[in-house]
């Protein structure tokens, strides 16, 4: 073996000792939804970087919701700080204090931070996760930047291991690459539910959510609920409204509705109008 296959095999063999390790002794927080929870073997670990990726197409209020729900599942009632770069707002808006309330999230206990930049945004990420008063810190950063390597991702997760705070990423625009996440999640909206109360316009924000990195387990794909009230995530409800029952009998006057088609037609079992 070469010089080279021999240090890859000693870091290779290191990095499965330390990966070993860190899972015997990690914190873990359960998200709520069974299958999820099971892949991530207890939760979603604190004191790491998770990473959530919006789906192609326009996603990103998909992914701005459900990393906000993360965000609320390990910080808890500690602090959290949400560092944007300038151009994030600019192409995705301005996050709305309200929208974050009514998922579940303590304005008091928010502080955002925007930066010019992505490099003020990483220094200014380290600086927080370094803050063992925090309780999680995201970053939010648009489009594909060099500078969020695998370097930087690194010292991110040491700052994180250090202090005890959980980092979270959230990327837009972006393709995923190589760093030392714990888990990284690529999410999309989904369908939600009609309204559990007639006076509420909207139903439970639903997303799709695909864990396709998972440093102690498998990997997998959900329809994930997020349940407000609870803060915390589910499996969504196969009728979330009850469903009227069938009536006893049909008037004689519904017989004459349809008509079956004369043949080939019938053969499809097609029906017309009368």
């Amino acid at each position: 073996m070469s010089a080279a296959g021999t240090l890859a095999a000693l870091r290779g063999s290191i990095e499965r000792i330390e990966t070993q390790g860190a899972a015997c002794c990690q914190r873990k927080v359960p998200l709520g939804h069974a299958e999820a929870d099971a892949h991530l073997q207890g939760g979603l670990a604190l004191a790491a970087v998770h990473e959530v990726f919006a789906g192609a197409g326009r996603q990103t209020a998909a992914a701005t919701g459900f990393i906000a729900g993360l965000a609320r599942r390990v910080a808890a009632r500690r602090p959290l700080v949400w560092i944007r770069q300038d151009f994030t707002e600019v192409e995705a808006g301005a996050v709305s204090m309200d929208g974050l309330s009514e998922l579940g999230l303590d304005p008091r206990l928010l502080v955002t931070v925007r930066a010019a930049d992505v490099d003020q945004a990483l220094r200014t990420t380290a600086d927080a996760l370094a803050c063992d008063a925090v309780g999680a810190v995201v970053l939010e950063v648009w489009g594909e930047v060099k500078q969020l390597d695998l370097v930087a991702s690194r010292r991110l997760t040491l700052a994180a291991q250090a202090s005890g705070a959980t980092g979270l990423v959230l990327r837009m625009a972006a393709e995923p690459r190589a760093s030392t996440a714990e888990s990284r999640w690529i999410v999309r909206a989904a369908h939600s539910p009609p309204a559990s109360h007639p006076s509420s316009a909207w139903g439970s924000p639903l997303f799709e959510a695909q864990l396709v990195r998972n440093r102690h387990g498998p990997t997998g794909r959900w329809i994930m609920e997020w349940k407000c009230d609870e803060c915390l995530f589910g499996k969504p409800a196969a009728y979330p409204q009850p469903v009227a029952a069938a009536p006893a009998y049909r008037p004689h006057q519904a017989q004459s509705v349809f008509k079956r088609k004369p043949a080939p037609d019938a053969i499809r079992g097609g029906y017309r109008l009368a």
